[in-house]
């Protein structure tokens, strides 16, 4: 018995994943501003150095949950489903910051119609996310794991949303543009925003099972 109350147990480990989930967020507006103010050099590199704080910001909370994992006798989920689901997540920050720092190294001169509409669903899902992040803790209650799981089918939505998006750019793309080096660049960018929306997908699959386990 002594010994049991030693043993570290439940981490807190919901509170981490709201964290990360509302960097997440943050590194999603900052890059539409980007996205939005990308005429304006100055505006681009404030909204770019936004994007890479909240990823180191998301990064350290990942490297704190997985020290918290190897701590935490007990732990409120199942530890694979918390490693799979903090891992997954930083995915969607980092490849935000992709995105950004992509542009610039492609030297990108304006944002297409499709850039800009890849961007706003990619912000949709990750808001939405964070929606579906913020109900893990209080999935004992039935409407709650509810409400999770229709938050999580609005994300797959948004991903098939981006998916028709992307094929129609892509299709445009390759019959209208004709300078090859371009058309590299744009097809380059393209696959990146929407990887955005099929990694929030993943992360909401995750949630889906965790839901589905634990409600």
């Amino acid at each position: 018995m002594f010994f049991g109350k030693l043993l570290p147990r439940e981490g807190n480990f919901f509170e981490m994943f709201n964290q990360h989930a509302d960097r997440i967020v943050e590194a999603a507006h900052a890059f539409a501003k980007l996205v939005g103010n990308y005429a304006d050099l100055d505006a681009r590199a404030k909204y770019n150095a936004e994007v890479d704080r909240a990823e180191g910001a998301a990064d350290r909370i990942t490297h704190e949950v997985n020290r918290a994992l190897h701590k935490t006798f007990i732990t409120p989920i199942d530890r694979e489903q918390i490693h799979s689901l903090i891992n997954t997540m930083d995915d969607v920050a980092d490849l935000i910051q992709d995105s950004a720092e992509t542009m610039a190294l492609y030297d990108v001169h304006h944002m297409t119609d499709e850039m800009v509409r890849l961007t706003e669903l990619s912000v949709k899902c990750c808001e939405r996310l964070k929606d579906a992040i913020y109900m893990l803790e209080r999935i004992a209650d039935p409407a709650t794991a509810e409400a999770a799981l229709k938050t999580c089918e609005e994300i797959d939505r948004l991903e098939s949303d981006a998916d028709r998006v992307m094929r129609a750019a892509m299709s445009k793309l390759f019959r209208e543009q004709p300078d090859v080096r371009e058309l590299i660049k744009l097809k380059a960018i393209y696959e990146l925003l929407e990887t955005i929306t099929d990694k929030c997908e993943d992360v909401a699959n995750l949630i889906e099972g965790i839901v589905l386990e634990n409600s």
